[in-house]
C-alpha cells in the first residue's frame, strides 16, 4: 500500500489532473484532492490491496468529485437552463439546418490523442464551456456520471441535460476547428 505520507508526491499530480478536467476549477480541484487524501488516511484500513494504491485513490476521488457537484448543485441557483444559446442558435436556419456545416476532422484519432498540445487546446476549449453545459459535460461525458445522477446533481430534467449536452459538443466541436483543426499546429508530441 505504500506509505501515506508519500502519497501527496507520488499521486498527487495524476489527482490533480484527474479532478481539474472534471471540476474545470482549480481551487476546486484543489480541494476534492485534499479531501481525497483525508478521506483515505481515514479509512486506509479497509483498503484490500485489490487494485494499485492510484486506482483506489481515483476511486475515492470520483465520490468527491460527485459530492462536490451535488454541494454545487444545491447552492447555485438554476435559471435558464431553457434558455437560447445564442452563440450555437446562430449557426442554425429558422428550420434548425446549418447555415455552415461543420467542417469534416480528417485526423487520426490514436496520433491525436498522443499529442500533448492537442491536450492543452482540448482542455481551454472545456474550460470555456458557458456554466450549466460545461458542468453537465464534465459530468455525464468526463466524468462518465449516469445521466439520472447527473440531472439529479445538477437539479435538472433529462431533456434539459440532452440540450446542454448539445450545445457543450456543439460549442466544442467550433472551439477546435478554430484553434485545432484551423491552423497548422506545431510538430510535437
Amino acid at each position: 500500500m505504500g506509505d501515506p505520507a508519500t502519497w501527496v508526491d507520488e499521486h498527487g499530480d495524476a489527482l490533480f489532473r484527474y479532478a481539474l478536467l472534471r471540476v474545470r476549477e482549480r481551487a476546486s480541484a484543489e480541494d476534492v484532492v485534499q479531501e481525497t487524501f483525508l478521506a483515505a488516511v481515514k479509512s486506509k484500513s479497509e483498503f484490500q490491496g485489490g487494485s494499485e494504491v492510484r486506482t483506489w485513490l481515483i476511486g475515492i476521488l470520483r465520490h468527491k468529485i460527485g459530492d462536490y457537484f451535488r454541494k454545487y448543485g444545491r447552492e447555485v441557483q438554476v435559471d435558464g437552463v431553457d434558455d437560447a444559446d445564442p452563440v450555437v442558435d446562430s449557426w442554425f436556419d429558422r428550420k434548425g439546418f446549418w447555415l455552415k456545416p461543420p467542417k469534416p476532422w480528417d485526423v487520426n484519432p490514436v496520433e491525436l490523442a498522443q499529442r500533448k498540445e492537442f491536450w492543452l487546446v482540448l482542455q481551454g476549449c472545456m474550460d470555456a464551456l458557458p456554466g450549466r453545459a460545461g458542468e453537465a459535460f464534465s459530468l455525464r461525458v468526463v466524468n462518465d456520471t449516469e445521466a439520472d445522477e447527473v440531472c439529479k446533481v445538477l437539479g435538472i430534467t433529462t431533456t434539459n441535460l440532452w440540450v446542454l449536452l448539445h450545445r457543450a459538443r456543439a460549442r466544442l466541436r467550433a472551439c477546435l476547428e478554430e484553434k485545432w483543426f484551423g491552423r497548422q499546429p506545431k510538430e510535437s508530441a
